[in-house]
C-alpha cells in the first residue's frame, strides 16, 4: 500500500507517461545501430535528440562527450545540501534488425499490440531511457536528489570506449548509486534486481585441411575436408549431456534457487516438442552461474552453390559465456587451448578474437538497496526478486572498477518475452510504467 507521499509521486509519473511514450516512439524511429557504419548519422541524431530531451528539463549542464568512440550524453543536476547523488545509465544504440521480412511490423516503427510495444530498441534499451526521462519529468526536472545522467551509444558493440570515458570524467560521474536500467525482470509483473551477470568471449575458429578444393569422389575417404574437421572440433566443446567440456573454466551455484518450471522454460525458449534441454544442474545455474558455449555462425560453401569437392577451409564463430567468478582472460586462454589441442587429423586451426566482456557480481546490500527494494515493492505491488542473467553487460564491470564504493543496481524494463536482439523485440507497457514509478519513488525516498 502506497503512503500519501508515495502515491503523490506515482501520480506525478502517471501524468508524464503519455508524453514520454510519444518520445519513446520517436526514439525507436531512429535506427541507431552502433555496429553498422551506415548508421553513423543515426547515432549522432539519437545523441542529439537525447540532449534535447534533457535540456527541456531546464538543465544547463547537458553535453555530448567522447573518448575515442561513439558519442555519449552527460548531464548533471546538482544535489541539494545533504542529499545523495544518483547516476542514471542506459544506452541508446540498438542491435541490427536481422531478416526484415521476419518482423511482424516495421522494426523502426513502434507498434502497440496486446499491451506490448514492438520495435527495435523498445526493451533494449530505449525503454530504459524512457524510464529515466519519466522519473525526471515527474519532478518537473528538479529531482529531490542530485542526478547525473549517462546515456551511452556503443553498449551493443561491447562499450569499447566506456573505460576511457569513466577515466576521463571520473569526477563528474562519481555518485552514491548507479541505476543501470539494462538488465531483465524475472517475469511479467515481477521486478528484479540483477545480482550476477555472465561475461563473454567470442572468437572465430578457422579450420584448414587442404591448399585447394579437390574432387570428393576421387579423394574422399583419404583427404579430410575442412568442414567435417570443423564439425568434429566443435563437437568436442560439449559432453554427451551438453555440459561445457572445456577444462579450467569456473562454474558456480546460486545461493538461492528461483523456481523455473519446465513448461515456462519451453514457453520462453520455443524449444520444440521432443527436443531435450542440455546440461545438468538447475535451469538458473545453467543460465546464470555456469559457462555456456554456442556456435553462432558458420562460413562455408552455401548449399545452393556447392559442388562435389572437398572444402579446404571452413570457419565458425564461437560464443563462450563466462560464469561469475571467472575472468574473460582465463576463459579465452582455456577455450583457445582446447580448440588448438582437439583439432582432428592434424587440421590447422587459426583463432581470431572478436569480443570479450567480464562477468560481474552485484551485491544487493546497504541502505540504498533497501530503499530500492521498498520503492519497487510499492510501485509494482509485489516484492522484487534477486536474479541473475546469462547475458553479458560488460559495462557493469567497468562501473564497478571505476566506483568500487558505490551501490550499483541492475534494473530492467524487459521480461523473458521481450526477445531482445531478436525478431519482434517488444516492451510490456504495464511493466514499463511500473518501472518508471519505481525509479521516481527511489529518488524521492533517498531524499527523505
Amino acid at each position: 500500500m502506497a503512503s500519501g507521499r508515495d502515491q503523490e509521486v506515482i501520480d506525478q509519473v502517471r501524468e508524464v507517461l503519455p508524453g514520454v511514450l510519444d518520445d519513446l516512439r520517436s526514439m525507436v524511429r531512429i535506427p541507431s545501430v552502433s555496429s553498422q557504419a551506415a548508421h553513423a548519422g543515426d547515432i549522432t541524431a539519437m545523441a542529439d535528440q537525447l540532449v534535447g530531451y534533457l535540456k527541456m528539463l531546464g538543465w544547463d549542464d547537458v553535453r555530448i562527450i567522447e573518448a575515442g568512440g561513439k558519442p555519449a550524453v552527460l548531464a548533471h543536476y546538482p544535489a541539494p545540501e545533504g542529499k545523495p547523488t544518483v547516476c542514471l545509465y542506459s544506452h541508446y544504440d540498438v542491435q541490427p534488425t536481422g531478416d526484415l521480412d521476419a518482423w511482424t511490423s516495421d522494426p523502426f516503427v513502434a507498434v502497440e499490440r496486446d499491451g506490448r510495444l514492438y520495435g527495435r530498441g523498445t526493451a533494449d534499451d530505449k525503454g530504459g531511457l524512457g524510464v529515466h526521462l519519466a522519473a525526471l519529468r515527474a519532478f518537473k526536472g528538479k529531482p529531490p536528489v542530485g542526478v547525473t545522467v549517462l546515456f551511452e551509444g556503443e553498449e551493443e558493440i561491447g562499450s569499447p570506449s566506456l573505460d576511457a570515458l569513466l577515466d576521463k570524467y571520473t569526477d563528474e560521474l562519481e555518485a552514491d548509486a548507479y541505476l543501470i536500467c539494462d538488465c531483465g525482470n524475472w517475469e511479467v509483473g515481477t521486478p528484479a534486481f540483477t545480482t550476477s551477470l555472465r561475461g563473454v568471449v567470442d572468437c572465430v575458429v578457422q579450420v584448414s585441411t587442404l591448399d585447394h578444393a579437390i574432387h570428393s569422389g576421387e579423394y574422399g575417404g583419404v583427404a579430410p575436408d575442412a568442414l567435417t574437421a570443423l564439425c568434429r572440433l566443435l563437437a568436442t566443446l560439449h559432453d554427451e549431456r551438453g555440459n561445457v567440456a572445456v577444462e579450467g573454466l569456473v562454474s558456480g551455484h546460486a545461493p538461492e534457487q528461483l523456481e523455473y518450471p519446465d513448461a515456462r522454460m519451453r514457453a520462453e525458449t520455443g524449444v520444440l516438442d521432443g527436443v531435450e534441454f542440455i546440461g545438468d544442474d538447475s535451469f538458473v545455474d545453467r543460465m546464470w552461474n555456469k559457462p555456456s558455449i554456442s556456435v553462432i555462425g558458420l562460413d562455408t560453401t552455401p548449399i545452393a552453390v556447392s559442388s562435389n569437392v572437398l572444402i579446404p577451409s571452413a570457419s565458425a564463430r564461437v560464443s563462450l559465456r563466462v560464469a561469475p567468478g571467472d575472468t574473460a582472460e582465463n576463459a579465452r586462454e582455456k577455450l583457445f587451448a582446447h580448440l588448438r589441442s582437439h583439432a582432428p587429423w592434424g587440421a590447422r586451426v587459426t583463432l581470431s578474437n572478436a569480443e570479450a566482456g567480464e562477468p560481474a557480481s552485484l551485491p544487493f546490500e546497504g541502505p540504498i538497496a533497501e530503499e530500492a527494494r521498498a520503492a519497487f515493492a510499492t510501485a509494482w505491488g509485489t516484492e522484487p526478486v534477486l536474479n541473475g542473467t546469462g547475458g553479458s553487460i560488460g559495462m557493469i564491470a567497468s562501473f564497478q572498477r571505476a566506483f568500487p564504493q558505490a551501490t550499483i543496481l541492475g534494473t530492467a524494463v524487459s521480461d523473458p518475452h521481450s526477445r531482445m536482439h531478436g525478431i519482434d523485440e517488444s516492451l510490456h507497457l504495464g511493466d514499463w510504467r511500473k518501472a518508471a514509478a519505481s525509479e521516481a519513488l527511489l529518488l524521492d525516498r533517498l531524499a527523505r
